[in-house]
């Protein structure tokens, strides 16, 4: 995995769209945790947005919680303003907090890059997985490889990952 890259799961204090502010305790599964940098202009975060909400169902049920985070500068693109991702966790129906990281803070200490940009953490908050969804954004038919799909039974069951890094496809973090 990349040095950039968070190795262990760090905490933060970030506002939701439901109006609470969750640090890494609150979205914690009892078996892991699944930290998303997403946004919502992005052609590939819009892509995967379905597959990564249904992820999300499935797998909060078998103890993985879940936690997506926009850092971009809406000053970039308007659409990536808190009042947007809002909007977004109505349109998707999205089980899990969306949190804003205005100040970019956090996607810099995990050293995310894009998004989607996916972070799995076992129970004791060490990395599991790192990268994209799978290896087909454009359509969902052409899968052969589920990487976050494979990470997440893993470690619900507590077996090795079978691919523990890939190249996170996507836009870039919009930095300030």
């Amino acid at each position: 995995m990349s040095t950039a890259t968070a190795s262990q799961a760090i905490d933060f204090s970030l506002p939701a769209t439901d109006g609470k502010t969750y640090g890494l305790g609150d979205i914690a599964g009892e078996k892991g945790t699944a930290v998303i940098f997403t946004c919502n202009h992005c052609p590939y975060v819009r892509a995967w947005d379905d597959r990564m909400v249904a992820l999300g169902r499935e797998f909060m049920a078998q103890g993985i919680g879940f936690g997506a985070i926009g850092s971009n500068d809406p000053a970039q693109y308007p659409t990536d303003d808190f009042a947007h991702m809002k909007e977004r966790v109505q349109e998707l129906g999205m089980p899990y907090p969306y949190m804003h990281d205005e100040s970019q803070e956090v996607a810099r200490a995990y050293g995310a890059e894009r998004t989607p940009e996916i972070f799995l953490f076992d129970a004791a908050g060490k990395l599991h997985y790192h990268g994209a969804v799978d290896d087909s954004y454009e359509d969902e038919s052409a899968v052969q490889s589920t990487y976050f799909r494979d990470a997440l039974a893993a470690v619900v069951g507590g077996d090795r990952v079978p691919v523990a890094d890939t190249a996170p496809v996507g836009c870039t973090i919009k930095w300030k």
